[in-house]
């Protein structure tokens, strides 16, 4: 399973006519689209900044779907009050959930760079000892772990079911973070929390 990631800086105050065109013109295109499995979008109210994701089965469905989405993406992004840049593609390596997100969700996002010889390595032991320590954090909904297996560039998404449970957990799992990385030999280079505007994904559990 493959997705590609666009982020846009946009202004805090046309978010929410960017978040009604992804929603009503977008995602619905997407959707019909040959091999697409899903849309997300987490966004930052203050900052305006947003990330738009789509999801595909392989990477033939996520090659086709470049041009046809193009104009949508820019689309989007002029909403948004920005441009439509970072355009990023990823393997899904692991994606788990508790339960269905709910208004009110959130997530923290984690963007690393690693040694591409060790991806394998990397998403082993991501699933197999961050993972079950990952879904004890207080307000736990879901987690997901993209892999740029090239550049060996990273992107984990850990989904809570409110802000408040985000802090409780601020604390612990910064220390997992750096357990993990500090075992991996991965540099984490940027952190960022986001809410969870749209959460339409069909990808399966790869755990």
């Amino acid at each position: 399973m493959y997705a590609r990631s666009t982020t846009v800086h946009g202004d805090p105050q046309l978010l929410d006519q960017g978040i009604a065109y992804i929603r009503d013109t977008m995602m619905p295109a997407v959707r019909q689209m040959d091999g697409c499995i899903g849309l997300s979008m987490l966004s930052d109210r203050t900052s305006g900044r947003s990330i738009v994701t789509t999801s595909w089965a392989d990477a033939e469905a996520m090659r086709r779907s470049a041009d046809p989405l193009a104009p949508m993406r820019r689309r989007a992004a002029q909403l948004l009050g920005g441009e439509a840049g970072d355009l990023n593609e990823w393997e899904i390596a692991v994606m788990h959930r508790s339960h269905e997100t709910h208004n009110g969700a959130c997530a923290r996002v984690m963007v690393g760079e690693g040694d591409p010889a060790r991806i394998d390595e990397l998403v082993d032991s991501f699933r197999m000892g961050l993972l079950p320590r990952i879904e004890d954090l207080p307000g736990f909904v879901s987690l997901s772990l993209m892999v740029d297996r090239t550049s060996g560039r990273t992107a984990a998404a850990v989904g809570y079911d409110s802000r408040q449970s985000m802090a409780e957990a601020e604390a612990p799992g910064r220390a997992l973070r750096q357990e993990f990385t500090g075992h991996m030999r991965t540099e984490v280079t940027d952190v960022a929390v986001y809410d969870i505007i749209l959460a339409h994904l069909r990808v399966p559990e790869t755990t």
